[in-house]
């Protein structure tokens, strides 16, 4: 499947998808055995369909759960210590080498596009130094339209998964959704060079996005072995041929991005904590810090080594967004007042973005529909508008003259410094060049940039947040990889100036450092973080001082942003249709027994422990179930004389029963196999494959009249749930156990009596498909809100 992120948005609801689909798409785990695949009546509806990609396609869950069958007990109490060490070993080098490629190739990324942008600009102050003003918007256009053109055709031809930030998928990953072509090796590829374009290009955009996706793209090729066509069969690599350790490993490769984005290895740990991952333990917080810190390593030894003037036009410092550890931060109980209007200010305007930005790609949808061409005429045209204003605005602003204190370094007539000549004569400066016609890290760095508070007009400014507040909101979405971080640090920072020069004479905070609370609060008002947030902004300014009033302004703005809608990264899973499952369910949900969810299914398909081999392949080719629960009649119940209990055995994958047919585990009389015979036909490397599909396993007339022995195959320990329990109960636990199946019993036993009353998958408890089955839980959902 593939992926583009500027086809974020739908028009619909995630359900309407399902109409986007080909009439042959099939609906997974919701419907019955003889019932037609395509002509039947749902209600409690389990449509699987998302936006991933180009086009509208299926989504499965993972198996996070730990399969305890005869299989895996039998490896697990045989496994040496040598094995084990080499297990642990393991996980530590790819938790290194994660960290120290993530390293690597931000190092590149950063290289690359401080290149490309700084020789661009020194052509343009060369241009306007002769008075070439004409020439020189035109080589500036010219280039940023063939940058964002090649990134633009990597995307829409090659790799459309490399398109956008990838954080929210990456979100549905670790939370259990399996979004296809996500992180394979043309994504990371497209990934890293879309991204130099891009940023190169000038729009407004970060990489800090991207480069959490590429190292959570890395972590994956480097569990698996490689692409999925050229893997290493390497046996090490066996004991990480499953969906758990490669959630462990992407969720190291995330928090890697995060730090090799913004050098900030505590901020990148606790940014998966709190933000990306659904699952955690202590065991992992070790390994993502190991591999955050070797990031740090990295990124440490190639400043040193750009510090001695190697890297070209890269400069000093260039992987620092912005240093105030220089900075003297003080502050009286009078200066609460602004930082609390901060974080008000924060939360209106992150809830008034995320709102208008979802109807922005809503409309994006519209027009990527129609082909490629036209998502390769929506970047462009996005480049060239932003080119027309960065080129053209700053001829507005009026000339200043150069503060006198400041002989060395004012005018500017390099690429980057705070007091750009532009068009100005000698000794003075144009302010509004300096914040728009340099890179977006150099921007910040200017608006960042402490004791200067006579250095902007207020026009300046006001056309500075006006013009990147329309570019954060028409540049993402169009088919580049896209950060949300920069621009929404941009837009916060032209705030805080604004208002530290409105309340200059109420306070003593610098005007700087009213951009930096600013942007934090935007940030927070936008993505709802606080606690990452926080530490990485810590990070980032060195300057612990700067941490009460930190906390003051992403708490207000984070309470004031969740009043209004979500958050931005929750706004796009809900427009690709990814069946996230929220950490809070819905308070109706407690009106709702599981029982009743069951009720509005139909019915279970259940196998027997010893199955008749055509029973197998008919449930496999009529149903698109991903697990069956194996039930045995007339069972000896140990203890007792009774010999007609019905026992729930427990629940078989049907991969597992895919490998069963295809390594022709069958018997010609009904019986129990032994243990022995089992060890001969499987491994537990054979259960951890999931490719093999029932089409491609061939049985024959004579094959299908035996039988198959399918209990050492069962997962005898499945999680279940009594009919009784409400669905918010059941799913808190389905999310933090990470199940992908969820067995509900009856609450009554006795003869008669079905030992499962039904399963509940990732699609039975979201809240759209609820309220779609039960129309009446809406009626009260809208009650509670106005009461």
């Amino acid at each position: 499947m593939e992926e583009d992120s500027s086809q974020l948005a739908k028009p619909e609801t995630p359900h309407s998808l399902e109409a986007e689909a080909d009439e042959e798409e099939r609906d997974p785990e919701s419907n019955s055995l003889h019932e037609p695949l395509l002509k039947r009546s749902r209600t409690l509806s389990s449509s699987p369909l998302a936006l991933v990609g180009a086009k509208v396609s299926h989504i499965e869950s993972l198996d996070y759960e730990i399969n305890e069958n005869d299989i895996f007990k039998h490896d697990w109490r045989s496994r040496s210590k040598v094995q084990v060490l080499q297990y642990i070993f393991l996980k530590w080098t790819l938790a290194f080498l994660v960290g120290l490629l993530t390293g690597l190739i931000a190092t590149l990324i950063n290289l690359a596009i401080e290149n490309i942008a700084g020789y661009k600009l020194l052509a343009i102050v060369g241009f306007i130094e002769e008075g070439r003003y004409l020439s020189g918007f035109v080589f500036f256009t010219g280039i940023n339209f063939a940058l964002t053109l090649a990134a633009a055709l990597l995307c829409v031809c090659f790799a459309p998964t490399a398109a956008g930030p990838g954080i929210p998928e990456i979100k549905a990953y670790l939370n259990g959704v399996d979004t296809p072509n996500m992180f394979g090796a043309a994504t990371l590829i497209v990934k890293i060079v879309g991204s130099i374009g891009a940023v190169s290009a000038g729009l407004d955009l970060g990489k800090e996005g991207p480069l959490v996706h590429i190292g959570s793209c890395i972590s994956s090729l480097l569990a698996q072995g490689g692409p999925d066509n050229y893997r290493l069969k390497w046996r090490w690599l066996r004991y990480f041929n499953n969906d758990r350790d490669r959630r462990d490993i992407i969720t190291c490769g995330a928090s890697s991005g995060v730090c090799a984005a913004f050098r900030a290895p505590v901020g990148g740990v606790l940014f998966s904590l709190e933000e990306v991952a659904t699952w955690w333990r202590s065991a992992l917080l070790w390994r993502t810090f190991f591999s955050t810190a070797v990031v740090v390593v990295v990124l440490r030894a190639f400043i040193e080594i750009c510090n001695s003037g190697k890297c070209g036009l890269f400069g000093t410092g260039g992987l620092i967004m912005f240093d105030v550890s220089d900075v003297t931060v003080s502050y009286h109980p009078m200066d609460v007042i602004p930082v609390i209007i901060i974080g008000i200010i924060g939360g209106l305007l992150g809830s008034l973005y995320n709102h208008v930005l979802h109807k922005v790609l809503r409309l994006y949808n519209l027009i990527n529909h129609k082909g490629k061409m036209h998502k390769l005429l929506l970047a462009l045209a996005v480049s060239l508008f932003t080119s027309l204003c960065q080129y053209c605005l700053p001829f507005i602003a009026q000339c200043r003259a150069c503060d006198p204190s400041f002989p060395d370094t004012c005018p500017t007539k390099d690429r980057s410094g705070n007091f750009k000549q532009f068009n100005c004569p000698d000794g003075y400066y144009n302010d509004l060049a300096t914040l728009l016609l340099t890179t977006n890290d150099d921007a910040v760095r200017n608006i960042f940039s402490s004791n200067t508070s006579s250095e902007y007009q207020v026009t300046s400014i006001l056309i500075f947040f006006g013009l990147y507040c329309i570019l954060g909101l028409i540049t993402f979405g169009i088919a580049v990889p896209s950060g949300l971080f920069l621009p929404i640090i941009l837009m916060g920072s032209g705030y805080g100036r604004l208002l530290g020069m409105v309340m200059g004479s109420y306070t003593k905070l610098d005007q700087g450092l009213y951009a930096v609370l600013a942007a934090a609060s935007l940030m927070a008002g936008s993505m709802r973080m606080t606690v990452s947030l926080c530490v990485i902004f810590l990070e980032l300014t060195n300057n612990l001082l700067l941490l009460p009033i930190t906390m003051i302004v992403l708490l207000i703005a984070k309470t004031v942003g969740d009043s209004f809608n979500p958050s931005i990264y929750e706004i796009i899973l809900e427009l690709k249709g990814l069946p996230f499952l929220d950490a809070n369910p819905e308070p109706w949900m407690r009106n709702l027994t599981v029982g009743e969810l069951a009720d509005a299914k139909p019915p279970v398909v259940t196998l027997c422990g010893v199955e008749k081999v055509s029973r197998i392949v008919d449930v496999l080719k009529n149903t698109t179930h991903n697990a069956f629960p194996i039930v045995d009649q007339g069972v000896l119940v140990p203890g007792t004389i009774a010999t007609g209990a019905t026992e729930l055995h427990g629940l078989i994958l049907r991969a597992h029963l895919v490998q069963a047919l295809k390594k022709k585990w069958f018997l010609p009389e009904k019986r129990r196999t032994e243990e022995w015979e089992v060890r001969e036909k499987f491994n537990w490397v054979d259960l951890a494959e999931r490719e093999l599909k029932i089409e491609q396993v061939a049985v024959t007339r004579d094959e299908m009249e035996m039988y198959a022995d399918l209990h050492p195959l069962t997962n005898t320990t499945p999680y279940t749930v009594v009919e009784s329990m409400s669905v918010a109960k059941a799913m808190v636990l389905f999310r933090q156990v990470g199940l992908r199946h969820l067995l509900i019993v009856p609450k009554y036993q006795g003869a008669g009596v079905t030992p499962v009353v039904g399963i509940l998958t990732r699609q039975d408890l979201r809240a759209y498909n609820i309220l779609t089955a039960f129309p009446h839980l809406a009626r009260c959902k809208g009650e509670e809100k106005d009461s």
